[in-house]
């Protein structure tokens, strides 16, 4: 018989085909990997037919990798064998899984998912349906009131060419990173988001195209200087903006994207690793 541990635990999946996903954690091994028999099935070509494995011992649960060719992870440092605490993020090829364990996981589930909701679970930004209804609000506010608020569009360059050379995994660390700088960056009042696959957006209440001008030039520089790495092979790394300021005459929120967007890509075609308001 196995031990007691005396808390419930569930991992959860928070990047991958089945966002949302819980598995309990109970008295049986929970057998992670692409293999149809295993307990929780990735199917993806990073990840190992029986990948790692999740046991209960007298002390918790300890998740042990079983030779994958690309590794476990746990809060982004590879693994053997860990224990895994409340909270962990477990990283198995390109998805990702939390462990929930505590006196009340149920509860624990549902904040997850609603933080799912609003929350890229790669960049740990806000996500698209979240950026989409910040923007209405903001823009309804400006339109009721002639506040200003500017929009930063922005995306990496040449994302695909990063993905062929470097693999998949690397151009997902890269993504991460970004998220990483770009929250640093922002004011607390702004709402960051990563609205596409390798595009972002930066809503910024109160600032006019100015402002918004004054940010995207750091955050261009920012990024050009920053050294982007994956297992210590350094990634050069550009990115390309576009700002659009909030004007009266503007009917709808859309009309405010489709100026950053046209500014986007007037970047692009000016070079890349510029910035077009």
């Amino acid at each position: 018989m196995r031990p007691q541990v005396g808390k419930e635990a569930c991992l959860v999946v928070i990047i991958g085909d089945e966002i949302g996903k819980r598995v309990r954690l109970e008295e049986a091994d929970v057998l992670v990997g692409r293999a149809s028999t295993c307990d929780i099935q990735l199917d993806m070509d990073n990840v190992s037919r029986n990948h790692a494995i999740v046991t209960r011992t007298a002390l918790g649960w300890v998740l042990k990798d079983l030779g994958s060719t690309n590794g476990t992870y746990v809060n982004e440092a590879r693994i053997d064998e860990r224990a895994l605490k409340d909270g962990d993020q477990i990283r198995i090829g390109r998805a990702m899984l939390k462990f929930l364990r505590g006196g009340n996981v149920e509860a624990q589930y549902h904040e997850e998912i609603y933080r799912l909701m609003t929350i890229d679970g790669l960049t740990q930004v806000h996500n698209k349906r979240h950026f989409q209804e910040a923007l209405e609000r903001e823009f309804a506010r400006s339109k009721r009131y002639g506040n200003p608020f500017a929009l930063v569009m922005f995306d990496i360059d040449h994302f695909k060419k990063i993905n062929d050379t470097y693999g998949h995994l690397a151009g997902d660390e890269v993504l991460r990173n970004m998220g990483a700088l770009l929250k640093k960056r922002v004011r607390t009042n702004d709402i960051a988001a990563r609205v596409g696959g390798e595009e972002f957006a930066v809503i910024l209440p109160e600032a006019g195209t100015q402002g918004g001008t004054a940010l995207a030039e750091k955050l261009r520089r920012l990024v050009e200087t920053e050294q982007f790495t994956y297992n210590g092979i350094v990634i050069p790394v550009t990115i390309s903006l576009g700002v659009a300021g909030y004007v009266p005459e503007f009917e709808t929120s859309e009309a405010v994207v489709s100026l950053a967007d046209e500014k986007l890509y007037e970047a692009k075609r000016g070079g890349r690793n510029r910035v077009c308001s």
